[in-house]
């Protein structure tokens, strides 16, 4: 690592400073980690067998990106990560808009300061957070923003013509010498805007208003793109795509452990809370079942994607759901109920685009059904499958629960009903606790009214049981008592 303290270039050369491309020092660093056995690309799970070896395959060939990908597959993220691979600090020439390197300058600012000034040219450090440059593509992206322009102020301030280079305004590529450039959403960008990034990937030349400027720009290029932009929006044309040397495909958490991790550490939880909150962990399991149902619901459409950002959002409301409830009841803690789920549905009908079907059943609707979806998955994991036929003599793991029901006129679970209140509705229920104690004996005190009342609606999902909204709370009854009241 040099010496940040160097103030010219005398000096940095007597330091012995060497020249190289940023595509050589992403790929010196990136060995230097693998012989080191340090990761390279932390917070990013699920990726460790798949997506990770390709980028640093990509990284080691020295080849420009293209992270291909849904949305919400931490494909910024990644490209993001980068910087963390780059030198802490890079000596650059004082003044230079491209960052000149000292020993190899390619602006004719940096060559005239070290024709002129030699070794007492002025260098400044450059800190690797500075070297990340990023840009979304869309239709109004022109070729003057991304590489250059004539200016006219400049012209005359100088007193230069319009033939002079020294006119030129540089763009956001060129000010990115050295530095990694990322384009979001390539498809976007306008095919003409894409042609004239042909030569900056392969030969380093650009021309801006006729002037043909040979540049050799040092860049590493980090495209990302939605596979559904290609139909809907835009493509990417065939001779860039021929450039990009790397085409990495990302992908969604294929385990709810996965997805958990990925929430637990994206989610901002403020740490003013004014209650306590108990989040069982079947809870956080049915946040990440409702987006992996989400993914395969017939209302949802499955080329758009559910961006991990639903569950994250989804399980930020379900504590606000629980606060909000524990703060107007005065107490001062509380666990989360599976109610509670129904506050998540603002995030999830925000986060996902339904088909036409799905756009006529109506955005709440179809977050329902996932949510019912979810339950049924979960509860068909812990517990015994139930058979929509059974002989007349088969006994049945859940007659119980229905006989308790059948005896009852009526059971109800209030809105704001007190902790106590809560717990002692639910615990009247006594065939529920010989079910958990059966089929998840290794669940915790904590966490067995949130379990007793997934039941419930699980059961409803089942229809065995009947659920019923009424003014502040859901009434539950089995489905024959149900019956002879809607008679």
């Amino acid at each position: 690592m040099m010496n940040n303290s160097i103030k010219t270039l005398g000096e940095l050369k007597q330091q012995g400073y060497r020249s190289r491309s940023i595509k050589s020092e992403l790929r010196e660093n990136l060995i230097e980690n693998i012989k080191n056995g340090k990761a390279s690309f932390t917070g990013i799970h699920g990726y460790d067998e798949t997506v990770i070896p390709q980028l640093e395959r990509a990284i080691l060939s020295e080849h420009n990106i293209n992270l291909l990908g849904l949305r919400g597959q931490a494909k910024t993220r990644l490209a993001r990560l980068m910087v963390q691979l780059l030198d802490e600090y890079i000596p650059a020439i004082t003044g230079s808009e491209i960052n000149d390197d000292p020993l190899m300058p390619i602006s004719n600012f940096g060559k005239e300061q070290v024709a002129q000034l030699g070794d007492q040219t002025p260098i400044t450090w450059i800190h690797r957070d500075q070297r990340f440059y990023e840009k979304l593509a869309t239709p109004d992206v022109t070729i003057s923003d991304l590489i250059g322009d004539i200016d006219p102020i400049k012209a005359a301030n100088l007193k230069l013509s319009y033939a002079d280079e020294r006119v030129i305004h540089f763009g956001m590529i060129p000010r990115a010498n050295r530095s990694i450039f990322v384009i979001n959403e390539l498809p976007d960008l306008q095919s003409r805007i894409q042609v004239a990034l042909f030569n900056i990937l392969e030969e380093g030349d650009i021309q801006i208003r006729g002037f043909q400027v040979r540049l050799p720009l040092d860049l590493q290029f980090v495209f990302t793109a939605n596979p559904e932009d290609y139909t809907n929006r835009g493509s990417i044309v065939t001779p860039l795509k021929d450039r990009i040397g790397s085409q990495i495909l990302t992908h969604y958490p294929d385990s709810i452990e996965v997805a958990k991790t990925i929430t637990a550490q994206e989610a901002k939880l403020q740490k003013n809370r004014v209650c306590e909150i108990h989040i069982p962990e079947l809870a956080k399991d049915l946040v990440e079942q409702i987006g992996f149902e989400a993914r395969n619901s017939e209302f949802v459409d499955s080329k758009s994607g559910i961006s991990a950002r639903m569950s994250i959002t989804a399980y930020e409301n379900l504590l606000s759901t629980a606060e909000h409830r524990c703060i107007a009841s005065g107490e001062s803690q509380t666990s989360i109920r599976f109610a509670d789920i129904l506050g998540m549905i603002p995030s999830i009908i925000g986060k996902v685009e339904l088909v036409y079907e799905g756009e006529q059943e109506g955005a709440a609707f179809v977050a329902e059904r996932l949510i019912g979806s979810a339950s049924k998955t979960l509860f068909d994991q812990y517990f015994p499958v139930i058979k929509k036929l059974k002989h007349e003599d088969e006994k049945d793991t859940y007659d119980g629960i229905m006989q308790w029901f059948f005896e009852q006129s009526s059971f109800e679970l209030m809105d704001d009903g007190s902790e106590s209140e809560y717990a002692a509705a639910l615990n009247d229920i006594a065939p529920l606790d010989e079910l958990i104690s059966t089929y998840m004996p290794m669940a915790i005190v904590a966490d067995r009214l949130f379990i007793k009342e997934f039941i419930l609606w699980a059961l409803v999902e089942y229809k065995k049981l009947n659920k019923k909204r009424i003014l502040k709370g859901f009434e539950f009854k089995d489905s024959y008592g149900a019956y002879l009241s809607n008679l």
